[in-house]
């Protein structure tokens, strides 16, 4: 069968690859499909615009900052105009104004369509002039067969009409003028200390917090209050931190270069600080309720806790990783995308792990065994450990860990010993040749009677029953059930009832049968001289 599976996969995948050359064969070409056009300066949207003028303000490149101002780039005059335009927006930028944030731009070539504004508008940020803010606007238009986002002509106009001295490039500058990453080097370090601050005050805080319910729970570390406090506050102190690094770095009067880049990857560690604090938080009420799942014998809901906690932290880090990525403007609908294009030769490739996956469901609904369960696999006997969304490992008696795929562990047959309600208790009792009849029945009524008068021993069908002639012995076949699921107590009484019966036998004296064989001589061996009286 698996042969024949594996046949039929390959005509599967020949027939894939070869529909589509058939297909070719017999259609004619089609014209190949030009590609898009594409803006040089990266303006198809208002995030993409914006971070292509930071860049440009950050190297002080004014004549590529010009291509981001709403004016004719074919008139000197107004190119000419227009750097001096994007100077002084640096400049006011600086000087208290703000952006927003990259994950907040829209990236999408339309825009926001909701913000109440025309829809070739969209709004990016403020800028101080005099006592006032002004915002500071966008406006989309066609360039050819493109359509970029370029400073609007609003905008263009407050600058137009805004004195900025011509020896103010940025909002401040070092005594010996060093420059990095398009910012003075004391706003990197004004921008840095306030994180760092903020994230130490919030350390600190946390530790006290620990410390207080330490000392006002006793048995804290048992406690679900501590364990979540315990999982939550570090990250949470990462993330506050960040809240309040956005909150005062746009107060700061340093260069918006700095401001901006450091808001840019600040969103992103506010993503990872929330996705740290997701997984604790899985990682704590998945401990919490284990704990309270095993204190309630209820071992059969442990494994669906277990595969569920491994799920959602699979489910959280994939959209984290989308999310990440889109912040640095990296496009991942093309991705998805072509993984969709890829879903035929993902699922040939992966049949193993697809059967493992639906192994696994099959094994949590099922419900074969538990987490806890001594159980007989194929050849494999041992406790099982974890049941994984890949596969379920087995502790054997000599403590190795087997592992077993969940496809081939769902398929194989299954022995749960732990599920038993009672142990059967049959042995073969033998005594020795030389008894009456009579002394017979009385070593099978010892038997039955120690049967009964046991307390672990159930009444239904025990029987004691003297069944043959054996070759060594009188057998007396038991057949009777132990009471309970404990391995261990059965055992012991197992134990006691076989002590009793020999104490008993003793008494009555019954002895034991032991492998015995009588050999009866007559007339001598052959060539062997007899003794003569």
């Amino acid at each position: 069968m698996p042969i024949l599976r594996l046949f039929r996969s390959l005509l599967i995948a020949l027939a894939l690859c070869a529909a589509p050359a058939a297909h070719a064969q017999l259609t004619p070409a089609a014209p190949s499909t030009p590609a898009a056009p594409t803006d040089p300066y990266g303006r198809e949207t208002p995030r993409s615009a914006v971070a292509g003028l930071i860049q440009a303000l950050a190297g002080r490149d004014y004549e590529r900052a010009a291509h981001y101002m709403a004016v004719r780039m074919d008139n000197p005059r107004l190119v000419n105009g227009s750097e001096e335009l994007a100077r002084r927006l640096q400049v006011l930028l600086d000087k208290g104004g703000t952006l927003r944030a990259f994950g907040a731009l829209s990236n999408d070539p339309v825009g926001v369509l909701n913000d109440d504004l025309p829809f070739d508008r969209e709004v990016v940020g403020t800028m101080r002039v005099g006592d006032n803010k002004v915002p500071v606007t966008l406006a989309r238009s066609q360039q050819g067969n493109v359509v970029v986002w370029r400073v609007a002509p609003e905008t263009l106009q407050v600058l137009a009409a805004t004195s900025v001295p011509r020896d103010e490039p940025a909002a401040s500058t070092t005594p010996d003028g060093w420059i990095i990453g398009g910012a003075p080097v004391s706003d990197w370090m004004l921008l840095f200390g306030l994180a760092a601050i903020s994230f130490a005050l919030f350390r600190v805080l946390a530790a006290l917090i620990l410390l207080a319910v330490r000392k006002a729970i006793p048995q804290c570390q048992t406690s679900p209050v501590y364990r979540f406090l315990q999982a939550a506050l570090p990250p949470l102190s990462l993330f506050l931190s960040i809240m309040i690094f956005f909150i005062w770095a746009n107060r700061l009067p340093v260069a918006i270069v700095a401001r901006q880049t450091l808001l840019r990857y600040g969103g992103t560690v506010a993503l990872v600080a929330l996705v740290w604090f997701a997984l604790r938080l899985i990682d704590a009420i998945a401990e919490v309720a284990t704990r309270r799942l095993r204190h309630h014998q209820r071992r059969q809901v442990i494994s669906v806790v277990n595969l569920l906690r491994r799920a959602a932290k699979l489910l959280l880090l994939a959209f984290t990783v989308v999310g990440v990525l889109d912040t640095f403007g990296i496009n991942v609908t093309t991705g998805i995308a072509a993984l969709g294009i890829g879903g035929i030769a993902l699922a040939l490739g992966a049949q193993k792990t697809v059967e493992n996956l639906v192994g696994s469901v099959t094994v949590i609904a099922d419900q074969p065994v538990q987490v806890g369960d001594f159980c007989k696999v194929g050849d494999v006997s041992g406790t099982v450990e974890d049941v994984g969304i890949r596969s379920t490992r087995i502790r054997t008696n000599d403590r190795t860990l087997v592992t077993i795929p969940n496809g081939d562990f769902a398929a194989r047959q299954i022995e749960n010993f732990a599920t038993r309600d009672r142990f059967l208790f049959n042995p073969t009792i033998g005594v020795g040749y030389g008894l009456n009849a009579q002394k017979m029945r009385e070593a099978v009524d010892i038997v039955r009677d120690t049967l009964l008068s046991h307390d672990m021993i159930l009444n239904d069908g025990v029987r004691a029953t003297f069944t043959n002639f054996g070759e060594n012995a009188l057998t007396i076949d038991v057949w009777s059930y132990l009471a309970g699921p404990d391995y261990n107590k059965a055992m012991e009484a197992r134990q006691e009832i076989l002590l009793t019966i020999m104490e008993r036998f003793e008494a009555a004296g019954i002895a034991i049968a032991l492998p015995t064989r009588s050999v009866v001589v007559q007339g001598g061996f052959p060539g062997v001289e007899q003794p003569t009286e």
